[in-house]
């Protein structure tokens, strides 16, 4: 059985952790949490085709009452260490029949682990 790099393990796992964190509707409402988790460098081209920056998601995630207060359901999360400071998080998301595959770049800061790069991408019948 091959040996398991922890440091790699625990980059993807703080990434994950972080990743997680911001799909949970509470933190989504809070500016300020939501905030400590994306780079100052933020970037995300939606699932829905419109381009965001760190700005413009974390008023959006705040004005945003259609949340019924549960947790964005996710599956086949995995990620990737391309760098000691950069992880590569894909998964697939279903909020209300809303299905879209996902892809994030996740950066190690003096903060901590923070969302550099984010895209979604429609899939199924939510697609059309």
């Amino acid at each position: 059985m091959p040996e398991r790099d922890t440091a790699v393990d625990a980059a993807v796992e703080g990434a994950i952790a972080g990743e997680l964190r911001l799909l949970d509707p509470e933190i989504r409402r809070s500016p300020e949490r939501v905030g400590a988790l994306l780079h100052p460098d933020f970037h995300e081209f939606g699932a829905s085709g419109r381009i965001w920056d760190r700005a413009s998601i974390i008023a959006s995630l705040a004005a945003d009452d259609d949340s019924d207060g549960r947790p964005i359901a996710t599956a086949h999360m995995k990620g990737v260490q391309l760098a000691p400071d950069l992880v590569h998080l894909t998964f697939d998301t279903d909020h209300n029949g809303r299905r879209a595959h996902r892809s994030s770049l996740w950066r190690l800061t003096g903060q901590g682990w923070q969302l550099y790069f984010h895209q979604g991408t429609l899939y199924g019948s939510g697609a059309a």
